[in-house]
């Protein structure tokens, strides 16, 4: 009897040493896993001031004054973060209740980029922030052309019936690593010029020139369009809200202002004339695909400003709609523009 109790309480010993060795192992990788951390955030701060110190923008006593302070503050982050956790686990043990010791006691080292995560007990760094998202662009509105020494209200095309569209990919992607101020928002676009005759007119191809004509018969519909494929790239502007979580932060611009400034480059694809008309009682609809002398590089400025996702928006193509005109006319439209990332 005496030897099965011996038995025993050598064999309860052996348990309890084995684990406390095993807590204290768990204890001592979470240590590490503290000083290997601010390590590495040290040796990141003396980088960057040995780089400031090469560049001249810091004396060499500056910067040994740095490095000693930088060197004592990730001193006195290593003592604290390893005092939470042995209290965090002290609390742990004395209260038993492992969950309710977690919504007792948690714990964020986002100063660093560091947090503890409660639900496996671990030290995990932050996520990186997102600092590009894709997203769909889509615009449509009025479109017309501009002449030296000519109004719209001059111009030979229809103000309502003349309209543009734009669809394409986008991209959008912060500037500055700490703030969400400016965005530079690139991507690619199919763009849709059309321009709509007065007076019966249609476009002629006059030898090297482009010109509008008087159409024999009634034309009930005429559309000249122009389908481009353009890069187009703008810095945005605009305030945004920035949400943070335990374990990654993100930056929010739906409901604010935002305001792009920029251009686009690109080519034409394709010219094309439609024209329908009625040919002694019988409909007649031409499609007329042909390059009209038009010029094949196109490039331009544009510009949007609205609230979240919509704004108003307004493009103008630089280069001119036909290559030798002696009128040089140039595409330009304003219309509604949505961004949805």
């Amino acid at each position: 009897m005496k030897t099965n109790t011996l038995v025993l309480a050598v064999s309860l010993w052996i348990l309890s040493i084995c684990a406390a060795k095993a807590q204290e192992t768990e204890m001592d990788k979470k240590r590490d896993f503290i000083v290997q951390s601010e390590k590495e955030a040290l040796k990141t701060e003396v980088d960057k001031i040995n780089e400031d110190l090469d560049a001249g923008t810091i004396t060499l006593v500056e910067a040994e004054n740095l490095k000693k302070e930088a060197a004592t503050k990730h001193a006195l982050n290593i003592e604290n973060k390893v005092a939470i956790l042995e209290n965090k686990e002290a609390l742990k043990e004395r209260n038993g209740d492992e969950e309710m010791s977690k919504k007792m006691f948690k714990i964020t080292f986002d100063d660093d980029g560091y947090y503890f995560d409660d639900k496996n007990d671990t030290i995990q760094k932050r996520k990186e922030d997102i600092r590009t998202y894709s997203g769909l662009t889509f615009a449509f509105g009025l479109n017309n052309a501009i002449a030296d020494g000519r109004s719209l209200d001059d111009s030979p095309y229809k103000i309502g019936g003349s309209r543009f569209a734009e669809i394409g990919l986008s991209w959008s992607t912060r500037v500055f690593k700490e703030s969400n101020w400016l965005r530079v928002r690139y991507g690619l676009s199919f763009q849709f010029n059309g321009l709509k005759a007065e007076d019966n007119r249609y476009f002629v191809e006059n030898g090297d020139q482009t010109e509008l004509q008087e159409y024999p018969l009634n034309l009930d519909k005429q559309k000249f369009r122009m389908d481009n494929l353009v890069i187009p790239i703008h810095f945005e502007l605009g305030p945004s809200k920035k949400i943070q979580k335990k374990d990654y932060f993100r930056y929010n611009t739906d409901n604010s202002f935002r305001l792009g400034l920029g251009g686009y480059a690109g080519i034409n694809l394709t010219t094309l004339q439609k024209l329908k008309f009625d040919d002694n009682g019988q409909d007649v609809k031409q499609k007329q695909k042909d390059n009209f002398n038009t010029n094949n590089f196109i490039y331009g400025l544009s510009a949007y400003a609205g609230w979240g996702d919509t704004s108003l928006y307004v493009k103008y193509d630089l280069n001119t709609i036909f290559k030798d005109n002696p009128i040089e006319e140039r595409n330009v439209s304003l219309g509604i523009r949505f961004d949805w990332d």
